[in-house]
């Protein structure tokens, strides 16, 4: 279970009363009493508290304590986010990169992640930098992306890490230099991120900046196809369909292959024809 954010609050003015009842709301959703947390983060809200718009938001967009309501949601972040609450700012942003609650708007979505991003927000600092990377909302600019994933990454963001090790290891925005995208993968695997692992998996695979190791390989394909993960449930599949670094079994390497298609997977779709 995900748990609301805390934030530093005492220089927003906070009064005694005030700072109790947003400790008590904390309390209460973190142990599963949606109810109560939302009664108590409600009233902070209407006061205009915007860590308590904020936890609002988050509490409609996930239906904890009242119906899920991206609408309601998105009111919410609005007014916590036009307070500059970073956190809010990036929320608002992907409500309006998904479309969720209001009509999809890419530039509106970078907007609000630049906005959380220059007050430090690691997470927007890395959405931020995907809207750049892939050229969503904002003109398409590699320098840029490697920036913002770098800000993130060097803050310990698993998913900035793995992306800015994608940009050495295509020599996108940076200078294409493997064993530097391997030291980011590794990173970013050693945090659980599955992509990450899977990226690691490959460059065992073949060898690249390291030396081949098809066994190093499937244990960490066997990683990510483990948290769900489509691409590394194919290469996994790959690997028991042609004994690589395992013992060789077309039933397993058909049951990954399976998973994988499942979510869409084209290359295990093909396997599976």
């Amino acid at each position: 279970m995900r748990r609301i954010a805390l934030a530093v609050i005492f220089v927003l003015g906070f009064v005694p009363q005030a700072w109790a009842d947003f400790l008590d709301g904390v309390a209460a959703y973190n142990r599963g009493d949606y109810a109560t947390a939302f009664r108590e983060m409600k009233q902070l809200a209407e006061k205009g508290i915007a860590e308590a718009q904020l936890n609002l938001g988050f509490m409609y967009t996930n239906g904890h304590g009242v119906p899920s309501d991206y609408t309601v949601a998105v009111k919410w972040y609005r007014l916590a986010a036009e307070q500059g609450l970073a956190q809010a700012q990036n929320a608002l942003g992907v409500m309006y990169d998904r479309g969720d609650g209001l009509p999809q708007d890419y530039a509106e979505a970078t907007g609000w992640y630049r906005l959380a991003a220059e007050q430090g927000h690691a997470g927007a600092q890395t959405n931020l930098g995907l809207m750049y990377d892939i050229g969503r909302g904002v003109a398409q600019d590699y320098a840029e992306a490697s920036k913002w994933y770098r800000i993130a990454a060097e803050q310990g963001i698993s998913r900035a890490q793995n992306n800015l090790g994608n940009m050495y290891f295509d020599g996108r925005g940076a200078p294409q230099d493997h064993t530097i995208a391997l030291d980011w993968y590794k990173l970013a695997a050693e945090q659980g991120y599955a992509k990450a692992e899977t990226n690691l998996g490959f460059m065992y695979q073949y060898g690249i900046s390291v030396s081949r190791d098809y066994e190093i390989a499937v244990s960490w394909y066997t990683l990510a196809a483990n948290r769900g993960y489509a691409q590394a449930q194919y290469h996994l599949g790959f690997m028991y369909a042609n004994g690589l670094g395992v013992a060789e079994s077309s039933q397993a390497a058909v049951e990954w292959y399976a998973l994988a298609r499942k979510q869409g997977n084209s290359a295990a779709i093909e396997e599976l024809k």
